[in-house]
């Protein structure tokens, strides 16, 4: 399998690349792009717990912002230390990179959805979305041979800096209207994606009917001296 190129459009892509690289340079060659997937699922986890137990005190929603940075290191490190030191496999990094995804989208909307600051049914839905938003990318890469991971100029690392600003919001307010607030962003989130998600394919298949125009098939049909012709059946 040929390593899909990889399009990074969003906003943070350009810097965060730099800043990436320079600490891929840094790391004691005993440590490992697998460490850091480790490590990537570690603060997945940890924010998902870090987000339920906030209904016991709000000051959990501090150690839910660092473990998103975590999440964030460990998600951004393990790819690009494999390309600094171009130790890259392409087919292991491509299915075990897309199942930590999946497993971290996962926890961390479960555990939004058990805090006190957002609905179970709106955490839910924006999982739902945001799976189907990667499944997207997975099969763009497959069909077209280029990895677009963000949406626009949205990509993971913004929505992690999102939540990680909900989060501080959710500290800095009253209680009454926080989860009013975060209700509203699940929902404008959602329905956000879903946009991107729908415009998305419907270039994806107007490029895909392009590049295959529709073959009509032919069927055989006999003429009147015995000699079979082909007919179009459009």
């Amino acid at each position: 399998m040929r390593d899909p190129e990889r399009e990074l459009t969003f906003w943070l892509a350009g810097p965060e690349r730099r800043l990436l690289r320079a600490i891929a340079r840094r790391v004691p060659g005993v440590i490992t792009s697998d460490h850091f997937t480790v490590l990537g699922v570690l603060g997945a986890t940890l924010a998902g717990v870090a987000y339920a137990l906030s209904s016991r005190h709000p000051a959990w929603l501090w150690a839910a912002s660092a473990a998103l940075v975590i999440n964030w290191l460990g998600d951004s490190m393990d790819g690009t230390l494999a390309r600094v030191r171009h130790t890259e496999r392409p087919r292991y990094g491509y299915y075990l990179d897309h199942l930590v995804d999946a497993y971290a989208t996962a926890v961390i909307g479960i555990g939004l959805g058990l805090s006190p600051f957002f609905s179970l049914r709106l955490a839910l839905g924006l999982v739902v979305v945001y799976l189907a938003l990667s499944i997207n990318v997975y099969l763009e890469s497959a069909v077209f041979g280029t990895f677009r991971l963000g949406y626009g100029r949205f990509g993971p690392t913004e929505a992690r800096l999102a939540l990680i600003l909900v989060n501080l919001a959710a500290l800095l307010l009253s209680p009454a209207p926080v989860q009013l607030i975060g209700d509203a962003v699940l929902a404008v989130a959602t329905v956000v994606m879903l946009a991107l998600l729908a415009t998305r394919c419907a270039r994806n298949l107007r490029d895909l009917a392009r590049l295959e125009p529709r073959v009509t098939p032919n069927r055989r049909v006999s003429g009147r001296d015995g000699t079979r012709r082909a007919t179009s059946l459009a």
